[in-house]
């Protein structure tokens, strides 16, 4: 039987990455996972997912949630190192 952390494994991101997208979708992280998988291989896909990271991040400081903020920011740091092709302007 394949499990979500099967499925987790067979795409580009992490399981954090994977969970801020659940997060910003409102969806479950299996679902999740299939968009991230989709998202990764469309056209600007990756900046997509940073920009859902980054709305994420700013929701959190409005809600005043400063340790969610931090742990996105961790989140979107490490994205933006394993997918330069997400910052917008670059060449990807």
């Amino acid at each position: 039987m394949i499990t979500l952390d099967d499925i987790e494994d067979m795409t580009d991101l992490t399981r954090a990455e994977i969970a801020a997208i659940a997060e910003h979708e409102h969806i479950p992280e299996a679902d999740a996972t299939l968009l991230a998988d989709y998202l990764m291989h469309a056209h600007h896909g990756a900046q997509k997912v940073q920009a859902m990271i980054c709305e994420d991040i700013r929701e959190a400081l409005h809600a005043d949630d400063l340790p969610h903020a931090r742990a996105l920011y961790a989140v979107l740091h490490r994205f933006v190192s394993d997918h330069p092709e997400s910052v917008r302007g670059s060449e990807g």
